[in-house]
């Protein structure tokens, strides 16, 4: 499913257009993303948790030349699904 598809199935499932549909998941999306990126966890009960990572600093290799690089430290996002939404997909 694409962004169109979840926008279309959000429309018609709570009687509202697509164009405030897409404003809300959009809006929503940017919540998340904002609050994550300050280093708040974003926990949706049943469905999971969006969190901020430090990935430590490791040593790589380079496809082409095979020769050794350092990767720098970095902060990533994580999703935990919830126990919820991990029963359901099984």
């Amino acid at each position: 499913m694409n962004k169109a598809q979840l926008i279309e199935k959000i429309a018609s499932e709570t009687n509202v257009s697509k164009t405030q549909a897409e404003a809300i998941l959009d809006c929503t999306v940017d919540i998340i993303k904002k609050t994550v990126k300050k280093g708040d966890d974003v926990k949706l009960v049943g469905f999971g948790t969006f969190t901020k990572a430090k990935r430590k600093a490791r040593t790589g290799r380079n496809p082409q030349t095979g020769k050794a690089i350092k990767i720098p430290a970095a902060w990533t996002p994580k999703f935990r699904a919830g126990s919820e939404f991990k029963t359901m997909v099984k």
